[in-house]
């Protein structure tokens, strides 16, 4: 049996381990939460490597990707270069093929993003494929990497501007700690309720809001009448608290295991496995041919 194993700076509350058989192969899936303490996670990469096939990075990036440029967040290399056997990824290459399909199939084979549709991306710098992916299908779309990572309230509304002010501020960001840029811990439990008051109006203004789960929930408003939620990682608690709050439908980009859908650095770490090369190696149209031979469609929840 294979075993992949996701190593997380996230709550250690959302743990999971499953057993699933992807193209005749059994994968033992599991992730491990380490509640924001950076040394923990390091002890416990050093401790996997080069006894499971794939590991992945949790609760941090390590690469951003806007348009041909790489960005490279420190924090995020520092858990990548502690593992010296197994690969290890952060699903970063995965977004670009994975999510991008997902907002594609959205628009051409269901009705819930027609063009027009207003979205509401908390933060593209780290899915440049899926905003793409959005602007390429008709939609007004909302950047919101000011809002929901430095607390500025001030939108991004096209690709062109969110490339300009990453090249002028992703160069100084990546070299901060990342716990300042991204909620880990229990920090992904709390909840702002006067930023919450502050930014209501950019998810008012959206039919549909997208992107990283935890900055989705971080300022999340007491109502979401009728929004879609597109999102990565899940659990059933997350999922009640959408239908809680009036959201009409929740999709997820990766598929649901045992009530949970794990993130993509999970889902790359099978990828990786399945498609035998180094990492290195690997280019986007080796995900795009697995993806098909699995025939992966987003998870698609009706919720009220």
């Amino acid at each position: 049996m294979k075993k992949v194993v996701s190593v997380s700076l996230g709550s250690s509350k959302r743990n999971k381990t499953v057993v699933v058989e992807l193209l005749g192969e059994q994968f033992e899936i599991s992730r491990i939460g380490t509640d924001g303490d950076f040394q923990k996670a390091l002890s416990i990469l050093r401790e996997l490597d080069g006894k499971v096939d794939a590991i992945g990075l949790g609760g941090i990036d390590v690469f951003l990707y806007i348009r041909d440029r790489q960005y490279a967040i420190r924090d995020g290399l520092k858990l990548m270069r502690a593992v010296r056997k197994t690969p290890v990824v952060d699903g970063s290459y995965l977004k670009k093929t994975l999510e991008r399909e997902v907002v594609l199939y959205l628009a051409g084979e269901t009705d819930l993003i027609p063009p027009g549709t207003r979205v509401l991306m908390v933060s593209a710098a780290d899915r440049f494929g899926m905003a793409q992916a959005f602007m390429d299908a008709g939609c007004v779309t909302t950047f919101g990497d000011l809002i929901f990572v430095v607390g500025i309230p001030y939108p991004i509304r096209t690709v062109d501007q969110l490339e300009r002010l990453a090249r002028l501020l992703l160069p100084f960001f990546v070299k901060l700690p990342f716990r300042m840029l991204y909620p880990t811990g229990k920090k992904q439990d709390l909840h702002d309720d006067r930023k919450a008051r502050r930014f209501a109006s950019f998810y008012r203004e959206a039919d549909v809001v997208a992107g990283d789960f935890h900055l989705i929930r971080r300022y999340l408003p007491p109502k979401l009448d009728g929004k879609i939620i597109v999102t990565n990682t899940t659990t059933a608690t997350d999922v009640e608290l959408l239908r809680e709050r009036g959201a009409s439908y929740l999709v997820t980009t990766t598929p649901e295991y045992e009530g949970r859908s794990f993130g993509t650095n999970v889902l790359e770490g099978v990828f990786v496995t399945l498609i035998g090369k180094p990492w290195e190696q690997i280019i986007p149209d080796d995900y795009l041919h697995l993806l098909r031979q699995l025939d992966f469609k987003p998870r698609i929840v009706k919720l009220n």
